[in-house]
């Protein structure tokens, strides 16, 4: 018999020290409480010895090798790190940020030297029972990608990722004006001689604009699915895993979104987060957007489409590369503020102004073979009025503040079916056998 305890964040895009002061220390006293402590680790580490990639994940994220300390002393004790920065610092970056979260201790999952290592399930031993992570991404460029060695070429580092095709659906009498309309131009050029010289294929029942999937259809609107060779790479880390561990979890990083709605997840990753439940998960654990989305409990199993931000110091990178500096008109006399001045309108727009990147909760729950009957949802803040030097440190919020995340966080489930409890400052999930 194992009755795990676990607890668990969304995204730390840690690149400064934090000050261990009081909220510090009752954050370590909470996770403390359980046997795994879980975190999706958000930036790149090295001493800016390594040369930048030319694009980023939205900000080459970097920090030093040290911030894994806090991120210890904080009492995490697993980590994910498959996302979307993981080819900002190239693939030395990877490398260098595999090779100090190995010598910190830290246990984590979703990158490897090749796609075998960055595929495979890592397990966690504790007192009480053994959990294996997987960690996946599905919003990266595709240079992040790991591959799979052959014996005649190395494979390549990088990510676990989870691939998706958006399908956009349009009347059938749209999808012929529209063939007329690109056909009276060369935007589409590359796209029909790539095809045409067998460099890729082309489509049966629609065709791509570039890389923009067109079908036709009796409902217009836009459709998302998983790669199924990815995800059955997936799968059978998942089978593999549940014969090695008494607890399985599944930690996928993915930005996509439901249209414009940044808090609703993509069709694909529901239907992913389903088929890691149904493959023998005990929890799905999403994140990415920077902000929470809902809980589903799925066959008496949690999905957290969601955790939003633990530690969010985006805005406090140390060094930026030229790019950086390029997509703003600076030059080599403008320092990094002066980017983050113009890209945030001094604040007032993106990231920076978003309440709600600044707000989260921490989600706690036991799994006693292999079942989960509550879980229970401390609310966070991370100090979205408090300026640059001082944002995206995180505490427990306070009652008032703590009650408004509880109730947003119980709208966004709802949907889902899901009811939350909330009583003093408290969020709890009943879980019916």
């Amino acid at each position: 018999m194992s009755r795990i305890s676990i607890a668990a964040v969304g995204d730390s895009f840690i690149t400064q020290h934090l000050p261990h002061d009081a909220e510090f220390a009752d954050l370590r006293d909470y996770f403390l409480q359980y046997d795994v402590r879980f975190t999706n680790f958000e930036v790149l580490l090295h001493d800016f010895e390594v040369y930048p990639a030319p694009v980023s994940g939205g900000t080459w994220a970097a920090a030093r090798p040290y911030v894994t300390e806090d991120i210890r002393d904080l009492g995490f004790n697993i980590v994910a790190w498959a996302n979307n920065h993981n080819i900002d610092w190239n693939i030395e970056g990877i490398l260098t940020t595999l090779r100090h979260l190995e010598e910190s201790g830290l246990v984590n999952a979703g990158v490897g030297r090749n796609l075998a290592e960055a595929a495979q399930p890592r397990y966690i031993d504790t007192s009480n029972g053994r959990l294996a992570l997987i960690g996946v991404t599905s919003t990266i460029s595709e240079w992040g990608m790991a591959s799979y060695p052959r014996a005649d070429v190395l494979g390549r580092p990088g990510a676990n990722v989870l691939r998706y095709q958006a399908e956009h659906i349009v009347l059938p009498e749209q999808l012929e004006t529209l063939r007329e309309i690109i056909d009276q131009t060369e935007i589409n050029s590359n796209r029909l001689l790539n095809e045409k010289e067998g460099f890729t294929k082309p489509l049966k029942d629609g065709f791509f604009i570039n890389n923009i999937c067109i079908k036709a259809g009796a409902e217009p609107g836009t459709v998302t699915k998983m790669n199924m060779q990815d995800a059955q790479r997936i799968v059978r880390s998942i089978q593999e895993a549940k014969r090695q561990a008494d607890v399985v979890i599944v930690s996928h990083h993915t930005h996509e979104r439901k249209g414009l709605d940044k808090q609703l997840p993509a069709d694909f990753a529901r239907d992913f987060a389903h088929l890691c439940i149904d493959n023998g998960a005990q929890a799905y654990i999403g994140h990415g957007p920077h902000i929470w989305r809902g809980i589903e409990i799925y066959k008496q199993k949690p999905i957290f489409y969601s955790l939003g931000n633990f530690i969010f110091q985006n805005d406090l990178v140390e060094r930026q590369p030229a790019e950086f500096y390029n997509l703003y008109n600076l030059d080599s006399e403008n320092t990094v503020a002066d980017g983050l001045d113009i890209r945030s309108a001094n604040d007032t727009r993106g990231l920076a102004a978003d309440r709600r990147v600044f707000e989260s909760a921490a989600a706690a729950f036991f799994v006693e073979d292999g079942n989960i009957t509550d879980i229970q949802i401390r609310p966070l803040t991370l100090g979205f009025k408090n300026g640059r030097a001082q944002r995206g440190k995180p505490e427990f919020a306070d009652a008032a503040n703590g009650k408004r995340i509880l109730n947003e966080i119980a709208a966004l489930s709802e949907k889902y079916g899901t009811k939350i409890k909330i009583e003093d400052n408290l969020g709890v999930i009943k879980i019916n056998k």
